[in-house]
């Protein structure tokens, strides 16, 4: 009987599992390449290796010298759609069900399915409103 119950919520357990193979190829990857260059890769040490890397060029001035604002510009708009993103996720891995539920329940009228399409429409539109202005006013424009 124990048996017959851990089998009926397995399939909540299944959605999650995808989740969790993403996260543990993620992790394998990168612990695989930082391994696989400690094996692989050159071990030499010297003045030349230790030293700071800029372009092949030596650092020139200090390190507290002023950036132009279009790097912040770049970061948050970067920071905007890496926060859709993760709005998009749930989203996309709730969306099958809900689509079955909303139907249920727009054919008996307690729910217009639409809207909760239209909202993430919107959503995205305002995103890509801040984008196209950030387009216009040359924040993708290195002078």
């Amino acid at each position: 009987m124990k048996l017959h119950l851990i089998l009926a919520d397995a399939p909540a357990y299944r959605e999650w599992a995808v989740l969790g193979i993403l996260f543990l190829v993620a992790f394998l990857f990168a612990v695989g390449n930082l391994v696989a260059s400690a094996l692989l890769g050159p071990a030499r040490k010297g003045k030349i290796k230790d030293g700071t890397y800029e372009s092949g060029m030596e650092p020139a001035g200090t390190t507290h010298q002023r950036f132009n604002v279009r790097f912040y510009l770049v970061a948050m708009i970067f920071l905007v759609f890496d926060v859709e993103v993760l709005f998009f996720i749930p989203w996309v891995t709730i969306f099958p069900k809900l689509n079955e539920t909303w139907m249920k329940q727009y054919i008996s009228g307690q729910l217009d399915a639409t809207r909760a399409f239209l909202a993430v429409v919107a959503f995205t539109a305002i995103i890509l409103l801040a984008y196209v202005y950030a387009w216009a006013k040359g924040v993708f424009k290195w002078d």
